[in-house]
This record gives C-alpha cells, structure tokens and sequence, in this order.
C-alpha cells in the first residue's frame, strides 16, 4: 500500500494549523525506515495557545448539560466503530504495529468509549440530610478547567481513550501531545471529533518535544497533567507541576514478571507469552519480561519457549501473515540490542539471539528484533533489573512461589505480574502477596476491563491515580462540598427537637 505523504498539523481552537516557528522532524515507517512525513516541534508559544484555547472553551462546554457532553461522547463511540479500519492502519503505518493488534487496540478504545457513557452514574455526588435543624450537606464532583496529556508512541489510540473520554465526559477541556512518532492515529481521530461536531477548542492537539510539555508547568490555566510514559518522564512532570499546584496522573515504566508453577498449564502458557513478549513487538507496558520457572518444569518449560518463539514470523506490520513488526526506530532497535550485548556479558546464556532476523527485501531497512529469549539469568542481572521494551524475554529458575513472590517485592517498578497454575492456593496466594498493581491468572496481558482502573504500584505509578474507571473520574474532578440551611419563607422557625421523657429514657437506658 502506497501511503501519500503525511504533513502532521496542530489543531487548535477548532483550526488544523501548521508550526509558525517552522520546525518539523520526519516522519518514519518503521517497517521500512522511509520517510512518510513531517511532525512539527512546536514551540511553548504554541503549546500556550492550545492550552489558552482550551481555556476559553471551558465555561460553555462545563455549563453544557450533561446529557449532552454524553451525546458527543456517544457520537464519538459510533464514529470509532464506523472507522475501526482506516484508524488501525493509521497505527499501523507509522507506529508499525501488527495490523491485527492495531485493529484489536482501537477495539479496545471502543470498548472504553462505551464505558465512558457510564459517566452519568460514575460522576453522582452525595447528601447528607439533617446536619442540623434545617440543614443538610451536599458533595458534587466539578471540574477543573483544562487537562493537558501526554502519550507515548506504542498505543497512540488507548492512551487517548485513557484521557479524553473521561476528561471532556466531566465537564473539562483539553490539550493533548501525542508522541512524534506515532501522531497519525490523533489526526484522523481529532477529525472524527470535528465531524460529529464537538465545539471548538474543546480538544486541542499540539505536537512537539519537552519544552512543549514544559510550557504547561507555570500555564495557570492549566488544573492538571497526565502521562503514559517512563519513570524518569513521570518524575519530571510530577516535579514540574508540583511547583504550581497541578494535579497529575503519571503511568511510569514496567518490569513484569510471569511465574510458571508445576501444574502450569503449558499449551496455554506458551501461546500467551507469545502474544504477552512477542506482541507490539514487546512494546507494550504489560509484556512479559521476567520468567520465573519452578524447577519441576523448567527444562521442559525452555525447550517448548525456544522451539515455539523460532517460529515467529517477523516483516512489515502491514502483512497479515506475519506475527510481529518492527520496534519503533533505529534508536530503539540500538537500545534494544545494546540490552543484548549486556545480557551476554553479564553471564547470562542467550539462548535465542534476535539481532539481524530474517527479513524481506523491502523492508532491509526497517527496525527490526527477532524473538530473544536469555535462560540462566539472576533476579541482580541489568537485564532482570531494567526496562527494555523489546521482544526481550529473561527466564529464570526459582524454587517455589515464595520466591517467585520475593524477586517481585525487591524489584523497583509493581506494574503487572502474573501467575500460570491450576492450584486454587497459588492462585489466592499470587493475588494477595504479588507486589503489583495489576494481577493476572492464566492470562499473558493483565489488562483490566476498562470498568476497573488501570496502573501499577511502587516505581510504575507517580502518585495516586490511575486511569480508566473510578479513579478517572476522580482524578478529572474535584469534590466540592455545599453545607445548606433551608429557611421557611413564612417566618416559622424550625420546630426545636424535643428531650425525651424520662419514661422513654429509662426504657431506653433499660
């Protein structure tokens, strides 16, 4: 598929608009390494003037009834379903994941749309009656203002599902960054927006680098930020916005661990790592990683894992015979393989070598890993201890699910963990004592429903809220409280609360 030339804009204020500082960064496909466009760097001017647009836009848009703010919502949803494909390869194209879980990300976004139109229910205050004589309390959920989010390149769709549905559905207004590599999937998905109407400057999308995330930390404007990102970027902004104020929402970095028991179930397990490591290329905050395996299974658990990831086939993220794209750049795929070479030279046996895989011609210059799998690693190794993001798997041999459960506890980051087994023990073990924020149970991904939140715990979460769910509607509100005193028109005063008499008191007493 021949794709035209792809000149990314800014939109602002219900206006696509182009970079007047004139700065721009290609645009790769990374199956192949050509360019296919141009991002711009926008400068903090720009980015304020999002941010400004997205200011004025909020008096009428969270005095718009809520009925309405779900109509768009609703709108929003149909237009996804009615776009899936063109959507899907939009992140195909440019952020080169399989066009089968390009078309299963936006699937999933669609899902949370439907699940932001619950908004309704999720965003009831409460009320106290009878404080006091003629009184009662009142709590309602408002919003802030303007939000600004920032979203990596590897789920370009999901992570605008995480923010945008909820922020807008509550009554804010906002200005989003996705990344510059993967920027397509916002254009096509902003013009969806534009089409069922929603008002101007309501939504804003700027791209850029640091300093266009930068502008937003002394932007009074500005109620709150939130991330999909690494750790070292959620601390950054955290640091930036607590100097004013801000609320934020940060999803950090990932280390996830699978713990296969004895009574693992193995046809089973195997297929979900393959998806879980191999899937997005490993590009994804819930791949599997780490591998802890009891020794009652441990050879045979190897042997099954490298025969089977062998036979991943590896090509351009547009073929639907292949199983796995690229990573996201030649600076990746270096990063990736130096991971390689440290695991190599940290003593750890590379059973499976990735680097140079085997590749159609068109696609030589593409970004390409193969399926790497190190045995014999130590929970100490950098390799066990690091974030890779690649299809990366380290397996490690471990004596029982208590120590399966240590070497989770002692790592830094609490994203995922997940535990294969068919024992009812293990199982409510894993669940109550894994270190994690998500867990799961013969399953490769731990990927709540987008009913439940979604965010990890310890090095993986800079604060306190997650996305998705409850916690959503929580981070995009405030809680504000009305104490309120009812006053007879007629004068009447109300009636005094009478003692009881010492009949009924003794009663009582007795």
């Amino acid at each position: 598929m021949t794709t035209p030339y792809i000149k990314i804009k800014n939109h602002i204020n219900g206006v696509w608009v182009d970079e007047s500082n004139g700065q721009y960064e290609p645009l790769r496909n990374p199956s192949t390494g050509a360019v296919i466009g141009e991002v711009p760097l926008s400068s903090p001017e720009t980015s304020r003037a999002a941010v400004a647009a997205a200011a004025e836009a909020f008096p009428a848009w969270s005095a718009t009834p809520l009925p309405k703010r779900m109509d768009y919502i609703f709108q929003m949803y149909r237009a996804m379903q009615d776009n899936l494909e063109p959507l899907a390869e939009a992140i195909a194209i440019d952020q080169a994941k399989h066009i089968a879980e390009a078309r299963g990300e936006v699937g999933r976004v669609i899902e949370i749309l439907q699940m932001a139109c619950t908004i309704p229910a999720l965003i009831q205050g409460e009320t106290v009656q009878g404080i006091a004589n003629n009184i009662n309390g009142r709590l309602i959920k408002a919003p802030l203002g303007v939000f600004c989010g920032v979203a990596p390149f590897n789920f370009p769709a999901l992570v605008f599902g995480w923010f945008i549905p909820f922020a807008i559905g509550t009554g804010n207004t906002f200005v989003y960054k996705p990344s510059t590599e993967s920027p397509l999937f916002m254009q096509k998905m902003m013009q969806l927006m534009v089409d069922v109407g929603l008002p101007e400057g309501v939504v804003n999308i700027v791209h850029g680098d640091r300093e266009t995330v930068e502008a937003w930390y002394d932007d009074d404007n500005v109620a709150g930020v939130c991330l999909v990102g690494s750790t070292p970027t959620a601390k950054a902004i955290a640091e930036g916005c607590g100097r004013g104020g801000k609320k934020t929402m940060l999803l950090g970095g990932a280390k996830n661990f699978l713990v296969a028991m004895e009574d693992a179930p193995m046809d089973l397990m195997i297929e979900n790592i393959l998806m879980s490591g191999y899937g997005s290329a490993g590009q994804r905050c819930l791949a599997v990683s780490n591998i802890a395996v009891v020794p009652e299974i441990y050879d045979e658990f190897v042997e099954r894992l490298l025969e089977a990831s062998k036979n991943i086939s590896v090509g351009d993220a547009m073929d639907p015979d292949v199983f796995m794209g690229p990573v996201i750049s030649a600076n990746a795929k270096e990063r990736i393989e130096n991971y390689i070479n440290i695991g190599v030279e940290g003593g750890a046996t590379l059973a499976l070598d990735g680097r140079n895989p085997d590749i159609a011609d068109a696609n030589k210059d593409g970004y390409f890993v193969g399926p790497t799998v190190f045995t014999d690693v130590t929970p100490c190794m950098q390799i066990a201890r690091e974030e890779i993001f690649g299809p990366v798997l380290s397996v490690m041999k471990v004596g029982c699910i208590d120590g399966a459960l240590r070497m989770i506890k002692n790592h830094d980051m609490g994203n995922g963990a997940v535990i294969f087994t068919q024992n009812a023990f293990y199982t409510e073990k894993f669940i109550n004592e894994a270190d994690v924020g998500m867990v799961g149970v013969n399953v490769g991904i731990c990927a709540p429903h987008p009913y439940l939140p979604f965010g990890g715990i310890k090095g993986s979460l800079v604060g306190n809220n997650k996305v998705q769910g409850k916690d959503a509607i929580d981070f995009f509100t405030q809680n504000k409280v009305a104490t309120v005193r009812v006053v007879d028109p007629r004068g009447n005063k109300p009636a005094e609360a009478k003692p009881a008499d010492s009949s009924v008191r003794s009663c009582v007493a007795s």
